[in-house]
């Protein structure tokens, strides 16, 4: 194969797919890819982000990080939690209809209730009698009851509030596109360490322990044992306060009640020494990549001086410019363009 493209746009079959290289490392997906990194392995934490971090851990305090888009505020939640092995990240993306309760815990009482009545009309064709009916139908309130587990779901804030011994990885996902009040309902939450689920308080008398699923999801990190817990007279204390990432790409301000209660990071664009070994990290010291790297590094500085670059964009364009097949002379030249286009603009 002599030229870069798998689609040829023919609209005739072929098995041109088979050429397909291997992804980029940061665009890995398979869990049984053991080359596969894990997320925020590859992040390089500046000094004064390696201070904010140790003192949020210190101070039991949320740290709320600011930034254009792609800078990394999230790959630094993935980096802490990697290099202290906190198990996996809580993603709890916000939006401007995301209440405190999304983050908390979700029931599902429409699902019980249909169950709940599919079960009784399944055995109400098997009665015989009313005493027997009366009999079933007791039971079956009970065993209800029992199962109320099932529709119950602990979200990302509540389930970064477990006890545990060390604390849980809570990434709050642009803080500043939700609706006016949550910065505000997370204060207590965040002060007290705690949670109390309704639903299970009404029946703690009756179902004093009642076996629950979490937000963690990952089978492979230590936190599967997390997946499913027991909620004790449904009540959630915190042992070890969560380290909680807030980020945000300022576009709003927050109150003072609540910057108050966070500590604040900005992160800043990487310069021309810190793209290069970011540029090295994902895609290897190869000199002949590095070459073309740094092209395409003086012409990533230049067009951010004009608007809004994310360095993934960069790491993109010098993947793509680096493989065995690549694009040529002016093709070339117009996909750099197409892949460096800046995020604030609708540049054609």
């Amino acid at each position: 194969m002599s030229d870069w493209k798998i689609f040829q746009g023919t609209g005739k079959h072929h098995d041109g797919i088979k050429n397909l290289p291997p992804p980029p490392s940061w665009r890995q997906f398979s869990s049984n890819d053991i080359n596969k990194e894990p997320r925020g392995a590859t992040f390089q934490a500046r000094p004064e982000e390696i201070a904010l971090v140790n003192a949020a851990l210190y101070l039991r305090r949320p740290l709320l990080v600011t930034g254009k888009p792609g800078i990394g505020k999230t790959s630094l939640a993935y980096r802490v939690a990697y290099e202290l092995e906190l198990g996996e990240v809580l993603y709890w993306p916000i939006t401007t209809r995301t209440t405190l309760k999304d983050g908390l815990y979700y029931y599902d009482a429409i699902g019980r209730l249909q169950d709940a009545q599919q079960q009784y009309k399944e055995n109400k064709d098997l009665q015989q009698d009313k005493d027997n009916k009366d009999q079933q139908q007791d039971k079956d309130n009970k065993d209800n009851l029992k199962e109320i587990g099932k529709y119950i779901q602990l979200g990302p804030l509540g389930t970064a509030l477990l006890p545990s011994d060390k604390p849980r990885a809570l990434l709050i996902d642009e803080i500043d596109k939700s609706d006016i009040d949550l910065p505000n309902d997370l204060l207590h939450v965040f002060e007290e360490g705690q949670l109390e689920i309704p639903e299970l308080i009404r029946i703690a008398e009756k179902l004093p322990t009642v076996e629950v699923r979490t937000a963690y999801k990952d089978e492979t990190e230590e936190t599967r044992k997390d997946i499913k817990v027991t909620i004790n007279q449904g009540r959630i204390h915190c042992q070890a306060f969560p380290f909680v990432i807030l980020t945000s790409n300022g576009e709003r301000d927050f109150p003072p009640p609540f910057l108050r209660r966070c500590l604040r990071l900005n992160m800043i664009e990487p310069d021309p020494e810190e793209l290069a070994k970011i540029v090295e990290t994902h895609l290897g010291k190869d000199e002949k990549i590095r070459e073309q790297a740094q092209d395409l590094i003086t012409k990533f500085l230049e067009k951010r001086k004009k608007g809004d670059l994310a360095t993934d964009q960069l790491l993109n364009a010098i993947y793509l410019m680096t493989r065995q097949y690549a694009p040529t002379g002016e093709e070339k030249e117009k996909l750099i363009e197409q892949l460096l286009k800046h995020l604030t603009s609708t540049e054609d």
